[in-house]
């Protein structure tokens, strides 16, 4: 029965991790899937606008840099992607996402939004 547990546990986690690895390096959910071919497709910095990028909030909220400017973003959730207090989570480091959008009103709103793998964005040297 022990044996049983433990690799009942096993297989949990590499569930858990499989599901977990799948979060990153993909299109954000209700946007669009592929960017938009007549627009500029950006490479900017993500992460928690509040932990990281310095902005104002009581609540921990997605932001992306462009330009060296910080702005929130409509259309993202900052869970979207797993917990944002994981190993690679948003409140924790600063990610690389290829965006679409437009700045109104102070915030980015988001048309389209890809999260990159860590390795690809360490391999790419951003």
């Amino acid at each position: 029965m022990f044996k049983k547990s433990i690799v009942k546990s096993v297989y949990l986690f590499v569930a858990f991790m499989f599901f977990s690895a799948i979060s990153y390096g993909q299109v954000a959910k209700g946007l669009a899937k592929k960017p938009d071919a007549s627009k500029k497709v950006m490479t900017v910095e993500a992460s928690c606008g509040e932990c990281n990028f310095g902005l104002p909030g009581n609540n921990c909220d997605l932001a992306v840099k462009i330009d060296g400017k910080a702005y929130f973003v409509d259309g993202v959730d900052i869970s979207h992607y797993g917990h944002p207090h994981d190993k690679n989570g948003f409140c924790m480091v600063v990610r690389q996402a290829e965006v679409q959008g437009e700045v109104k009103d102070g915030r980015f709103k988001a048309s389209y939004f890809k999260l990159l793998n860590v390795e690809k964005a360490k391999q790419s040297g951003k």
